[in-house]
């Protein structure tokens, strides 16, 4: 569902009006997050710091059932350094220092656990996780997995590519993820979003 560039796979079962789905990393595509609403009719919960995405959800989105919230996630409540892009033509940043943010281009944003996003919300059960978040995934999921949110999807883009022993920190975060009862059901022509089911 979505673009090519901003899209995930998604399984459709027991996805209805009544789900509650978690886009955290919009950038600069809601592609998913309308599939969805378009598909389903529920809402979708969009997370995101980054000055750019911010604005560009002011000026360009105005569906009711995209609720959004300009913080990111991260292991602790509170604020965070948060590294821009090298490429200022580009939109997403992030927590973790890569191969494509810039040092030199860090400011504070705020943060949030998965639980207190989940509980600002009263929300008990999420039906889809999706999570773009250019390397923080690595750092994240373990806290998220140990929360009491029930969720039955989670869609990740993995980063491995940006930071150093990547492709050894995808693979512990897909045992992770099996440890945790979650199987891949479905893996993008690049091989970086990769979409996970409870069992």
């Amino acid at each position: 569902m979505g673009s090519k560039n901003g899209g995930f796979y998604l399984h459709p079962h027991s996805i209805n009006e009544n789900s509650i789905v978690y886009s955290i990393g919009i950038g600069e595509d809601i592609s998913f997050d309308q599939a969805i609403i378009d598909t389903f009719g529920c809402k979708v919960y969009g997370f995101d710091p980054t000055p750019k995405s911010i604005e560009w959800v002011k000026n360009n989105v105005s569906n009711n059932n995209f609720i959004f919230e300009p913080v990111g996630i991260g292991v602790e409540t509170g604020t965070s350094t948060f590294y821009l892009p090298k490429n200022e033509q580009h939109v997403s940043g992030s927590l973790s220092h890569n191969d494509v943010t810039d040092k030199s281009q860090a400011i504070e944003v705020k943060i949030k656990r998965f639980i207190d996003m989940a509980r600002a919300h009263n929300h008990h059960t999420i039906d889809v996780l999706k999570m773009d978040i250019e390397g923080s995934e690595y750092d994240v999921m373990p806290d998220i997995l140990d929360s009491d949110i029930k969720i039955n999807q989670i869609l990740i883009e993995v980063h491995h590519r940006l930071i150093p022993n990547g492709n050894a920190k995808t693979k512990n975060l897909i045992k992770l993820m099996n440890q945790n009862g979650y199987k891949v059901f479905a893996v993008s022509d690049l091989a970086e979003e990769i979409s996970f089911i409870r069992q």
